[in-house]
């Protein structure tokens, strides 16, 4: 069985459409909907927008559905001149950027109990990932470090701080939640993310423009994915 969650009804609406056999649960405030994607065995749930409404859900469909593993799908915010909006960046590792124990002497971005920064997605997962962008409607597809955080980024100031500090290329609010929980229960995971904005002054009328088209770009990657994996 494969996992799929997105913080917004839109990131998953596509996948859901595209399901047959379909069952659904709620568990708390989140709705699972489980079925059959290409004859597969998937297990989908939106988890809401931020970092907590991510961990919890995928610790949830972690111990209800044991999947095999879990992808994380949507959209983000580029922080590098070489990504556009509708470009796909699939996750090689994931960051906290507002994960802050510098004070006590820790990295800028430490993760206390895992001792690690970077979060790494698995090898296997996000190789078929970049098989899956073939034929979707998107730009280019790169592989690259995300950086996650409780604030929609749409500032030059706060994009330069996280581009000198983690050197990363794609900003959002989820993924790195997911990443943190399923590395914790030694659960494969990939974070995929289509560009709907620059996360800059002019993000959030990109953001409202582009959020339908890269959704479905992503989703498309989703399709691809389960029919791969």
């Amino acid at each position: 069985m494969i996992g799929i969650i997105g913080a917004m009804k839109v990131e998953i609406d596509t996948i859901e459409s595209l399901m047959t056999d379909k069952e659904e649960k709620t568990i708390g405030r989140v709705r699972f909907v489980k079925g059959k994607l290409n004859n597969k065995d998937v297990v989908t749930a939106v988890c809401g927008i931020g970092k907590v409404a991510a961990a919890i859900c995928a610790q949830t469909m972690i111990m209800e559905y044991k999947p095999d593993c879990i992808i994380n799908t949507g959209v983000g915010g580029s922080l590098s001149n070489t990504v556009s909006i509708c470009d796909v960046v699939i996750g090689d590792n994931l960051v906290q950027h507002d994960m802050d124990t510098s004070a006590i002497g820790d990295s800028l971005g430490l993760i206390s109990g895992l001792n690690i920064v970077d979060i790494p997605a698995d090898k296997k997962v996000i190789e078929t990932l970049m098989k899956a962008t073939e034929g979707a409607e998107i730009g280019k597809a790169v592989f690259g470090r995300i950086a996650s955080g409780d604030q929609f980024i749409a500032s030059e100031e706060k994009k330069d701080f996280i581009v000198s500090t983690f050197d990363a290329i794609c900003c959002e609010m989820e993924g790195a939640a997911i990443a943190q929980t399923c590395y914790s229960a030694n659960m494969p995971f990939g974070v995929v993310r289509a560009i709907s904005d620059c996360a800059d002054g002019s993000s959030h009328m990109n953001y409202a423009e582009f959020l339908p088209k890269a959704a479905k770009g992503a989703s498309q990657i989703i399709a691809n994915f389960v029919n791969l994996w």
